[in-house]
């Protein structure tokens, strides 16, 4: 995250914005190897699955690797890399089910579109999240119930995060994206930027982390992602990547790293990044971007969580029924926020706060409700949160 020098002085600019600024911050940044890191390579720390297990299973293991991770992102190269974080045979199940989506889409015809690339270049699910979901609730649960996706939300957000998903499929001689920051300040343009007082661009990027899964062996030719680590930390960033000066010295300057099909890789979105150029001619190389929002934030997309954990409700009392912990699933499908709502209907339980959608979920998997019960419950809920 940034280091506010002024807070609450006034505007940011753009003509304040100077490449030799940039250089200068990113020439003085420690070389440091994080604890519980394997290894660090081009400056971002690489974590494997076991290492990180094994530290979770300690007392205070969980504290003290969230507390290592949130400080990576924000103070270190604002990235990191999780070796082996989903299993295989999961992965696999799921790369099916989103071509068969992908496939379904391409046949219901209509437009389509890219952030920072150009329209036609990349196959794009937006709202994948909540359509796995609802075409395949089993897959759904076994792909987000992984221990690791919700460490690193936790680490950076905190309880009460919102997953959404995106999928890019970046197909062979598919060019690369235009280097730039993510939602929210991200997703504005430079002259809306100028707008906004300099501590909100330090607050933005604490609202959302930035992740994605390999969904195949990703070689360097393949066109993974590209990455200035430390960028995070420019002030100005949020005006400066538009600017061609600073795109040049991006494109002279970026880190790339290779990716083996179930890998994760998070990030700061302040930090500077692109998609690659995929240089193959046979390979569609696809990963599972995850935009997690703070519970303080708002999701990108609008998902119908009442769908999603209706969809998946029988697949939950199965797993829990088999001895699985399904409780990251529900985080990642689930309001999690217990506001706005309508107080003097839907009163808050302890003093402070309503239940929330995800409260309601895991009281009924709890009692093993039927899902018609759930959808009652969830039906009520919704109800007492309405305004009028």
């Amino acid at each position: 995250m940034t280091t506010m020098s002024a807070p609450f002085s006034g505007r940011l600019r753009r003509d304040d914005c100077r490449v030799a600024d940039l250089r200068e911050l990113l020439a003085h940044q420690p070389d440091v190897t994080p604890p519980h890191a394997d290894h660090v390579e081009q400056q971002v720390p690489v974590y494997t699955a076991a290492t990180l297990r094994e530290t979770l299973g300690t007392e205070s293991g969980a504290t003290g690797i969230e507390a290592e991770l949130a400080e990576v992102l924000a103070t270190g190269a604002g990235i990191f890399v999780i070796t082996g974080a989903l299993e295989h045979e999961v992965v696999d199940r799921v790369s099916a089910d989103l071509e068969e989506i992908i496939a379904t889409e391409k046949a219901a015809g209509g437009e389509v579109g890219d952030h920072f690339a150009a329209a036609g270049a990349n196959d794009r699910i937006w709202n994948a999240l909540e359509k796995l979901a609802v075409t395949h609730p089993g897959d759904f649960v076994d792909y987000y119930a992984n221990d690791l996706l919700a460490l690193a939300a936790r680490a950076w957000l905190g309880p009460g995060y919102q997953v959404t998903s995106q999928v890019n499929v970046v197909n062979p001689g598919g060019v690369g994206q235009t280097v730039h920051r993510d939602y929210h300040l991200g997703f504005t343009s430079p002259q809306a930027g100028e707008r906004f007082p300099r501590h909100v661009h330090d607050l933005s990027p604490v609202l959302t982390l930035q992740g994605a899964v390999a969904h195949c062996d990703m070689p360097v030719e393949t066109g993974p992602t590209l990455y200035l680590p430390h960028s995070q930390k420019y002030s100005h960033g949020y005006l400066a990547y538009w600017l061609e000066e600073f795109q040049e010295y991006f494109t002279q300057h970026h880190v790339q790293l290779p990716l083996a099909k179930g890998d994760a890789v998070f990030f700061n979105p302040a930090l500077f990044h692109a998609a690659g150029s995929n240089t193959t001619t046979g390979v569609r190389r696809m990963a599972n971007l995850l935009q997690i929002s703070s519970a303080f934030g708002r999701a990108m997309e609008a998902v119908d969580r009442e769908r999603v954990v209706t969809a998946i409700y029988p697949t939950l009392l199965a797993r829990i029924a088999a001895g699985d912990d399904v409780g990251h699933a529900v985080a990642a499908s689930a309001e999690g926020y217990a506001f706005p709502t309508n107080l003097d209907r839907d009163q808050p339980v302890d003093g402070m706060s309503p239940p929330t959608q995800a409260d309601i979920v895991r009281e009924a998997l709890a009692e093993g409700a039927s899902p018609q019960e759930l959808a009652d419950r969830l039906d009520r809920h919704a109800a007492a949160r309405r305004s009028s």
